[in-house]
């Protein structure tokens, strides 16, 4: 996702950390039965969660808040299922469940038979009401017209969602959603069909959508609004999706349609690029939607929401967003962070991705001015200096929308990229995303993958950029050895941080007009001397380090040493 106003982002409501999805229990599949009503923001929901348990899981644990008002639970799938007991503390739901199966089992060489814990497949259906205070946003628009968005990320789909609220515990989702029959319904997943609603006046109909791929709980969204739609067409044919085209479509209110498709005529272009340099694409179809989120965009996967308000300015939603949040679709949404404080695997990557498609469609000096601008917002963020990247301590999700998670942690890509090269760091990438696709990580594993495919050990590059805070803070001299044909680079670094590893690029321009672009390798000191590599005669006249900003580091030249 991308703030539309950070300040607005983050204070609009706190969001604490959670623990980890229930250790025994695994969601396989949400089923939302979800009823909007013709006006007000009531409404009334069924959740059916199918969930897989194990040893250690006797009761089920929702997560709920207040004021929605739970009214009946059953267990049971399909017809096999009866009333159940349950409580609601205003935070969760819990629903006791039967004990575990656990057969008896004669082992080889054991004339004893002994109990192994086995697991089994569950369906806990919860109904419950009421006036929800976030997480699915009723409102009126600038026109007046009613809309219902769903808006979850961190964890605020407890609002509105009884789920096993954490980014850990992905599932499948299906949408049955009744609504005013004038409004129109788009949900994750593909539409599996809609049927009026028989004796309603006025007219109401029910909606179904099913999401074939499981995606976390922030992600699971609907919209009932006002929409026109824009189709972009089969886009990406035979790259995003083998053998096939995928969808592509924009929603907007009445009054915008006539401005589309604007900057997401891009739209397939982005996606081919993406598809063709990390995988193919994981969903069926992408739909972009004006939408009442409180973020720039929201990445929810196969239905990307934007803020309303950016459609209603003169340049309308960039190319470099629709970059970010189709980004999002493989990196966060089909592999998605396992905890929070890994969030830079999905902020991170959308960051440097978006300017990954900038280089490609602009060329390699906007691509350079980009990651000049990124690393210069990320210097400046005071967060940035007091907090690490992987940041397990911060107990305010919303803080975590940060300049680290963001900016930082896409310029660690960008120096990544160069320590291990091209060829290493974007298979490591396509092999990171074809592991956990559909699934979690956290950093260790993209560490280990890149380790396998650059042939490098990498600990110190992660430790320093992602668990340390700070940048580098380098002063930069030089000395002339005209008898050896050396040039010294002297290298300080300030002590407000630890100093760094760097791999520093220096173009010098030397006495006799020729012109020659080297690597520092300085060490963790100080204090460092290193000498360039190479043999220079000619005494240099002009030093330019790190002249295309793929460092993290604030680099001062002080010129020729005396």
């Amino acid at each position: 996702m991308r703030h539309l106003l950070r300040p607005f982002a983050l204070l609009a409501v706190g969001a604490a950390a959670v623990p980890a999805q229930q250790p025994a229990v695994d969601v396989l599949r949400y089923t939302f039965d979800v009823t909007i009503p013709d006006r007000g923001s009531a409404v009334r929901l069924a959740a059916t969660v199918m969930f897989d348990r194990g040893p250690g899981a006797d009761t089920l644990h929702l997560d709920l808040l207040a004021p929605m008002r739970v009214s009946e639970a059953s267990l049971g799938c399909g017809s096999a299922a009866a009333a159940a007991p349950f409580t609601h503390d205003g935070r969760q739901v819990h629903v006791p469940l039967p004990p575990l199966l656990a057969p008896s089992r004669a082992m080889p060489g054991n004339p004893q038979p002994i109990t192994i814990p086995g697991r089994d497949t569950l369906c806990v259906t919860v109904r419950y009401a009421g006036e929800p205070k976030d997480g699915l946003i009723i409102s009126t628009d600038t026109a007046g017209r009613y809309r219902a968005f769903g808006d979850n990320w961190p964890n605020r789909a407890r609002h509105w969602l009884a789920t096993v609220d954490h980014p850990s515990d992905k599932a499948l989702v299906e949408w049955r959603v009744e609504a005013p029959a004038a409004l129109s319904v788009v949900a994750n997943g593909v539409a599996a069909g809609e049927a009026a609603v028989a004796g309603r006046t006025p007219a109401r109909r029910r909606t179904t959508f099913v999401m074939a791929q499981p995606i976390p709980t922030y992600l699971m969204v609907i919209a009932v609004a006002p929409l026109v739609r824009h189709d972009l067409g089969a886009t990406a044919c035979g790259i995003a999706a083998p053998g096939r085209c995928t969808p592509q479509a924009v929603y907007t209110a009445p009054e915008q349609a006539r401005y589309m498709p604007g900057h997401f005529a891009e739209a397939d272009s982005i996606l081919t690029f993406f598809s063709r340099l990390v995988g193919p694409f994981a969903y069926d179809g992408l739909a972009h939607l004006q939408s009442s989120t409180r973020f720039g965009g929201m990445e929810n996967a196969g239905a990307i929401f934007y803020n309303d308000r950016l459609f209603r300015t003169p340049a309308g939603v960039g190319t470099g967003l629709v970059a970010h949040e189709t980004a999002h679709q493989w990196f966060g949404d089909a592999v998605t962070e396992r905890e929070w404080g890994h969030l830079w695997l999905s902020e991170g990557f959308a960051t440097y991705f978006a300017a990954l498609y900038t280089e490609h469609a602009a060329g390699d000096s906007a691509f350079a001015a980009e990651m000049a601008g990124i690393r210069r917002t990320a210097i400046e963020a005071p967060e940035v200096a007091e907090r690490p990247v992987i940041d397990t301590a911060q107990t305010d999700l919303l803080a975590l929308l940060n300049r680290n998670s963001y900016q930082k942690g896409g310029f660690v890509l960008h120096m990544l990229r160069q320590q291990v090269g091209d060829s290493a760091f974007f298979g490591a990438l396509r092999d990171y995303y074809a592991t956990f696709k559909h699934g979690n990580a956290v950093t260790d594993q993209l560490q280990a993958i890149v380790e396998r495919h650059a042939n490098q050990e990498l600990g110190w590059f992660f430790d320093q950029w992602l668990r340390r805070p700070g940048f580098a803070d380098v002063a930069v001299s030089w000395r002339h050895d005209a008898a050896n044909g050396r040039v010294e680079l002297i290298v300080e670094q300030g002590g407000r941080f630890t100093p760094y590893r760097l791999r520093l690029p220096v173009d010098l321009t030397l006495a006799d007009g020729t012109r020659a672009r080297v690597v520092a390798e300085v060490p963790a000191a100080s204090n460092a001397t290193v000498v360039l590599p190479g043999r220079f005669a000619a005494r240099p006249t002009a030093l330019t380090v790190d002249p295309r900003a793929g460092v993290f580091a604030r680099i001062t030249v002080r010129g020729e040493a005396r």
